[in-house]
């Protein structure tokens, strides 16, 4: 007898071992271009119950940051869930020239697929083919055997299929009709509670009350003047409030939610919807819903980070995030979900901003580069050898150097000799010297972190800092530099300690961190780094 009571508490406690314990729901949440800052510089003004809430009650890591160049949205999302680099995700940007293919692609580019839903032909033609390793999204469908479900969705395809990974059970993206649309990667047709949703044209409330400040202007007083030159024009329309976006319909497409703060509040009431139908979080199987708020970007790249624009959109997201805690609380329940959010990379200054303030920078436009390279190249040779020139990447044409009888090399050697006269660059980069890299130079290591051998160019330029290629107006990223890399990462939730860190980290420990709090395996391209902090 005392043998079969021993057998049975051996037997229980395999059981025991066999049930790992995990969250019902895992939400994901990145904020495009969202720099920590802002949770800083905005905080007098957010509300108790949104970033407040998760910092208060979550684990802040105030120094996170990305560990390669280029900081763009692709790659970002790409790197924060499959926990490793371009280098061996393959998604070095948002679209790029790739040496192998000798031709210009794009991310998430697959004509294997067609649109589902009301949108073109070319917003569908969309799948995570081009990603390298697995996500943290597929690996909890592995090991779940495929029951536990994978949704992503964002205003941009990039931000919705590339978290959501190769066995997501869907990924939803916004198109320029007011529709959310996907690809036959996914299904066949949408499903029916999508369809039903688009038909509501749930943008057009948006659009019919316009877009004015939230709180009174003298709330605003951490931004620039609504009126003032660093700013772009919104669709066309001159940046300032009120901004009556009926009129801006009319003269261009559903699209212009993206632009609007109102892009995010559309996106949470999505997802909502997605909790709903598809009965996330419902049962005892782990579920993952990836959520990528978009708007933020496209305010940032046309106003820049110190317009009311920008404040504006960051305290209205405050309250969608409360409003969506709030959701979660209710249908899914306080406890039962495990919540993070993060960017997909930062945001630098307005660099006109910057000269006027007396700091001796300024913006130089790629295309000025381009004509700069290719002057150079027939001065020097008597030939054009530039075949592309992007996301600080130069791929020289190799036929015609070989019919001109020229060296690799001494081509190589010359071209970064001329463009390290060149006031915006502070390095230049060669093929060879990214692969030697041995880690003991900071912005090469970030560099070769990001350089994809089969795909990325033969010299990589780095930029000065507050340099930036772009134009005068607004803002954009891409750098190694903190203001790039620097973002918020909050985890809050199921088995999450309140408490804070200072201590650096890097954007690729999230995935393999979430893989050790619910138990399972880590996604194949990631080093396994954690953060410990989460899982104490």
């Amino acid at each position: 007898m005392r043998k079969i009571i021993i057998l049975l508490g051996v037997m229980v406690s395999f059981a025991g071992i066999a049930q790992e314990k995990r969250p019902k729901l895992v939400v994901g949440i990145v904020v495009d271009q969202m720099k920590m800052e802002y949770l800083y510089r905005f905080s007098d003004d957010f509300s108790a119950n949104g970033f407040k809430r998760l910092m208060n009650n979550g684990y802040t890591f105030h120094n996170m940051h990305y560990n390669y160049m280029p900081t763009y949205t692709a790659p970002g999302h790409a790197s924060v869930y499959t926990g490793t680099t371009p280098a061996t995700h393959g998604i070095v940007g948002n679209e790029w020239f790739n040496r192998s293919l000798g031709k210009e692609m794009y991310c998430t580019d697959d004509v294997s697929v067609t649109t589902i839903g009301d949108g073109t032909e070319a917003e569908g033609k969309m799948s995570p083919k081009n990603l390298l390793s697995t996500t943290i999204t597929d690996e909890l469908r592995l090991a779940t055997n495929f029951k536990g479900k994978v949704i992503g969705m964002s205003l941009k395809d990039r931000g919705a299929i590339l978290p959501a990974g190769h066995f997501a059970n869907w990924a939803f993206w916004y198109s320029k009709t007011g529709s959310f649309v996907s690809s036959t990667f996914y299904g066949a047709k949408l499903p029916d509670w999508v369809t039903q949703y688009n038909n509501e044209k749930h943008y057009m409330p948006y659009i019919e009350k316009g877009w004015d400040l939230l709180k009174p202007i003298a709330t605003y007083n951490e931004s620039l003047p609504d009126d003032n030159v660093y700013e772009s024009k919104v669709n066309g329309v001159k940046a300032v409030f009120p901004y009556n976006l009926k009129e801006m319909l009319a003269k261009a497409d559903a699209g212009i939610i993206r632009s609007l703060p109102y892009g995010n509040d559309l996106l949470e009431d999505f997802a909502k919807k997605a909790i709903e139908k598809e009965s996330l979080g419902k049962d005892e199987i782990t579920d993952f819903l990836t959520v990528s708020f978009s708007s933020t970007d496209y305010v940032g790249h046309g106003q820049g980070p110190r317009s009311m624009e920008l404040q504006d959109t960051y305290l209205r997201l405050d309250l969608t995030i409360a409003d969506f805690l709030t959701y979660l609380d209710t249908n899914v329940g306080a406890g039962n979900y495990l919540l993070f959010l993060t960017a997909d990379h930062a945001g630098a200054e307005n660099v006109t901003f910057l000269k006027d303030n007396k700091y001796n920078v300024k913006n130089v436009l790629p295309a000025d580069i381009v004509k700069g390279l290719k002057k150079f190249s027939t001065d020097t040779f008597g030939v054009d050898l530039v075949l592309d020139y992007g996301n600080y990447n130069l791929f020289f044409n190799k036929e015609i150097m070989k019919a001109s009888g020229l060296e690799l090399a001494k081509v190589k050697q010359s071209f970064k000799e001329y463009l390290m006269t060149q006031e915006h660059v502070k390095r230049v980069y060669t093929e060879e010297e990214i692969l030697a890299n041995t880690g003991n130079d900071y912005y090469l290591n970030c560099i070769a972190k990001g350089y994809d051998v089969t795909q990325n160019g033969d010299i990589i330029i780095l930029d000065k800092p507050a340099y930036i290629e772009y134009g005068p107006t607004g803002t954009s990223h891409g750098t190694p530099y903190s203001y790039d890399t620097h973002v918020p990462c909050l985890f809050y939730g199921w088995e999450v300690k309140k408490g804070e860190s200072h201590e650096k980290k890097e954007i690729t420990q999230i995935a393999p961190t979430i893989a050790q709090k619910i138990k399972v395996t880590f996604p194949n391209g990631t080093e396994g780094k954690v953060l410990e902090e989460i899982l104490k």
